[in-house]
């Protein structure tokens, strides 16, 4: 099965922006509707799609959700955002939208710093001589 080939920096920084403008609130469109976290955005590879076009299992936030939570009609709601293992699911029941939002957001900007980080480290050490190693 072929996994989700966008860049995970690309696509949460596209999430955050869309959380920061407010795209989570209910659309003009259709306010009857609720959105929902991921699914109503870009994030989510079966956007658009009246049906689900690829499996979860195919998104790269699949790899963020606790193996046992995999299984879960929206799986991503399970990702923990935090230390307390606050989830889009439990936030969701708490119905504040401004609470789950600022979490979400919080949890963007460190993953977003993590990812970064990690590539920085990795294109640092890439660049660095094998140590051992002299030029002759």
């Amino acid at each position: 099965m072929s996994k989700d080939e966008r860049d995970i920096l690309e696509v949460l920084r596209a999430e955050l922006d869309l959380v920061e403008k407010g795209g989570y609130g209910r659309s003009v469109r259709t306010p009857w509707k609720p959105t929902s976290t991921f699914q109503d955005s870009l994030t989510c590879l079966n956007y658009g799609y009246p049906y689900r076009a690829h499996p979860c299992e195919e998104c790269f936030l699949d790899d963020l959700v606790p193996p046992e939570r995999r299984s879960e009609v929206v799986p991503c709601h399970h990702i923990p955002l935090n230390a307390e293992g606050e989830t889009i699911e439990t936030l969701e029941l708490k119905d504040n939208q401004q609470l789950m939002e600022e979490r979400l957001k919080l949890w963007l900007r460190e993953k977003i710093a993590e990812i970064e980080a990690e590539r920085a480290g990795q294109s640092t050490s890439a660049n660095k001589p094998s140590a051992g190693i002299t030029d002759s």
